[in-house]
This record gives C-alpha cells, sequence and structure tokens, in this order.
C-alpha cells in the first residue's frame, strides 16, 4: 500500500485551485489540448452548468443507524471503494510527464478502476503491470481486424476484465486550438512553443528527464512522429470511428469480458447497446470535445435512467468537476462516474502526488455531502432530489 494514498496538498482543495496551477506549470499548448472543447466551448461549458443546476434536499433530523458511511460501489464483478473512476484521456504524457502512470497506481492504491486510452502515453501491458490488471481498456475501433485482434489479445493477456468502445468518434474533433497551436507528438519546436516550454521548466526537465511521450499503446502499428494533421490522417485510415450494429456484434464475439459503450446520449442508441448484449453504457459526450449542439450528459442521464437501471450498468463523463457534482449525477441513477480533466489537473499541479491528492480531496468532498444529506450508502441519494 502507498504510504502516501491518501495525502492532500490543502493549498488546492477544489479542482479550481488545481486548474488554476496546472495552467501555471503546463506549456500552454499542452494546457490547452486538455483544458479546451470543440467549436466553441459550448457543450463543454453546458455539462458542467446543467449538473449544477440540481438542487439536492438534505434532512436532518432523521432518525440514524450506527453504521458507518459507506462509498462502496460494485460494477459487474468488483466493488470499488470509491463511485468514481478515472476517464480515458489521451496524450496524457504530452500533459504532465508520466501522468498515465502516476495516476493508474493512484487508481490502484484506492480502488478505483482506470480506463487506458488507445491514444495514451503508456502502454496496455505497463499499466497493466502497475493495476495488476484491474484497469479498464478504451478502443478506437480499427479498420484493420488484425490490429484489433492484436489490441483485444494484448488486454485480455493482460488482465484487463472489461473493454470500453467509442461511439462519439465518427469524426475527428473539430478543436480551433490544437489547430491554431500545430499539435503534435511530439510538439512541434516552433518559437511559440518553444517560448511556451522555457515558461514551464518543471515540465521541461522531466520530459528531458523520462524522455518525448509517445502513443505507446499504438506504437508496433504506426509512423513515428505524427503531427496534427497527420495524427487525424493516420486515426482515420487506421480507426473506424463510426459504431455499428455489425462492428458491435464483432466485438462482442471476440471480447469475452465486460463490454462497454461510451458516448450513448439517446434512448436509441441505449437500446441497440442492450439488445447487443453490452453490460454496460458510459453516457458521455467526450467532456464537449466532439460535438458542440449536443444536450449536457445529465440532461441525457435523466432520461435514460428511469428506463435501463436495472438492465445495464449506467454509468457517466463530462462536465464532473468535484464531490457535489457526483453526489448530484449518483442521485440522478448513474451507477458510476468518472472524471477526465479533473485528475489531469491534479497530476500537472502536483506531480507523483497529484493522482492520491484528487482522490482524497473528492473522497473529502463527496463525504461531506452525503453526511449533509444523511445518506449512509450512495444508493441513498436517489432519495434527496428536490
Amino acid at each position: 500500500m502507498n504510504k502516501d494514498i491518501h495525502f492532500m496538498d490543502y493549498r488546492y482543495p477544489s479542482v479550481n485551485e488545481l486548474r488554476e496551477r496546472s495552467k501555471k506549470k503546463v506549456p500552454k499548448f499542452a494546457f490547452e489540448y486538455l483544458d479546451g472543447g470543440c467549436h466553441d466551448d459550448v457543450n463543454l461549458k453546458r455539462n458542467t452548468q446543467r449538473i449544477r443546476d440540481i438542487e439536492l434536499k438534505p434532512k436532518y433530523l432523521i432518525e440514524q443507524n450506527d453504521k458507518a458511511l459507506d462509498l462502496r460501489t460494485k460494477i459487474f464483478d468488483h466493488t470499488y471503494s470509491l463511485p468514481f473512476g478515472m476517464a480515458p484521456i489521451g496524450l496524457q504524457g504530452l500533459m504532465w510527464p508520466k501522468a498515465t502512470e502516476i495516476l493508474a497506481k493512484a487508481s490502484f492504491d484506492h480502488n478505483i478502476p482506470f480506463i487506458l486510452s488507445t491514444v495514451s502515453t503508456a502502454s496496455i501491458e505497463k499499466i497493466s503491470e502497475i493495476t495488476e490488471g484491474k484497469a479498464w481498456f478504451q478502443l478506437y475501433h480499427p479498420s484493420d481486424k488484425k490490429i484489433t485482434k492484436d489490441l483485444l489479445k494484448r488486454a485480455e493477456e493482460s488482465g484487463i476484465k472489461t473493454l470500453v468502445i467509442l461511439a462519439d468518434v465518427p469524426s475527428f474533433g473539430y478543436r480551433p486550438r490544437d489547430i491554431k497551436n500545430g499539435l503534435s507528438m511530439p510538439p512541434k519546436m516552433t518559437l511559440s512553443n518553444l517560448f511556451q516550454i522555457l515558461k514551464s521548466p518543471e515540465w521541461a526537465i522531466k520530459t528531458l528527464i523520462n524522455g518525448q511521450p509517445n502513443f505507446e499503446v499504438l506504437k508496433p502499428y504506426m509512423p513515428k512522429n505524427l503531427n496534427l494533421s497527420q495524427l487525424g490522417k493516420f486515426m482515420d485510415e487506421t480507426f473506424s470511428g463510426r459504431l455499428n450494429e455489425e462492428k458491435i456484434k464483432y466485438l462482442r464475439d471476440l471480447w469475452k469480458g465486460n463490454l462497454v459503450i461510451k458516448g450513448t446520449e439517446s434512448l436509441h442508441d441505449v437500446e441497440k447497446a442492450y439488445q447487443l448484449g453490452l453490460n454496460g453504457i458510459i453516457i458521455s459526450n467526450h467532456g464537449g470535445r466532439q460535438v458542440d449542439v449536443g444536450q449536457a450528459t445529465i440532461d441525457s442521464l435523466k432520461s435514460i435512467a428511469p428506463i435501463y437501471n436495472n438492465k445495464i450498468e449506467i454509468m457517466m463523463d463530462s462536465g464532473i468537476r468535484g464531490g457535489a457534482d457526483i453526489a448530484r449525477v449518483l442521485a440522478h441513477g448513474a451507477n458510476f462516474t468518472f472524471l477526465g480533466r479533473s485528475f489531469m489537473y491534479g497530476v500537472s499541479a502536483l506531480g507523483t502526488k497529484g493522482g492520491n491528492h484528487t482522490i482524497t480531496m473528492l473522497k473529502k468532498q463527496l463525504t461531506q455531502i452525503m453526511e449533509q444529506l444523511s445518506c449512509k450508502q450512495i444508493y441513498d441519494l436517489k432519495n434527496t432530489i428536490v
């Protein structure tokens, strides 16, 4: 057990403080990749705003039992210590060196799920070693079935039991900041980017020590040093983003573990997932990074949960920025939640301690909310909706 597992730096008691610290430490091109959405950031902002429109009602003068507050939550065949996990994020090592490994280790120590992205900067094998096979793997569906089979073979041999497939990437997200910054892996050494790196000495030194980040999951299948336009072309040529019944059936037959679809926001898509034998859904709009004209994820949850809560595991990400947000989402029918940016702010703000800090902070926030609402278990939250 990591002796620093319950570490918390009280200078940064909220995600907002972590974000501000991260902004000062990370080069602008990397921070904007993490922080931004697509088009005009309308849906990015709407996600959190709509979650925070939710009100929960405390009941103080009620008879209390002697049971301790219990945050444990069972998803599939595993009981997690907390009702939240780490969402998949690409290019994590660009935003902070070894971020993927740091967060995977923290998730394992706290017994919460870590989802490894196909376009992450640590390999399936490395993250499975860190998490003893307890990580989940998120797959961008390859056009080449040989690559699909090889990726799933690597995941299965590494002990991974939960596969997450994406529904919300039929096209590469239109992200103006990344286009303007000419984002690439490794980053282009333009005068602007060099100046930003010089203003971020800790990031620069750690990157120099650890080496330039690469797409370690995809390394066996891709050319080296792709810039943003080349990366987009590679992704378009190598991955068939739009899922359909045929592709999902193929993956369902191929993958014997838990199969989850991420990006479902409509009753139509959830019904298809249910009929095709998927084990779970993650209601998500990619953190506002794919579509700027859609509804907030919490509004999708409100329509989906009442119909499908006893049929399929319902989870949600996008827009969740703290323990109070987690409580609001769970109250409206999600069985589990995932956060992405919040953990990346934490690790880029506090380095190797950032994962433990962020988990501990979120746990404290959620615990305080549940105590105020007189909730002993996560499932009690549904009785607090105003």
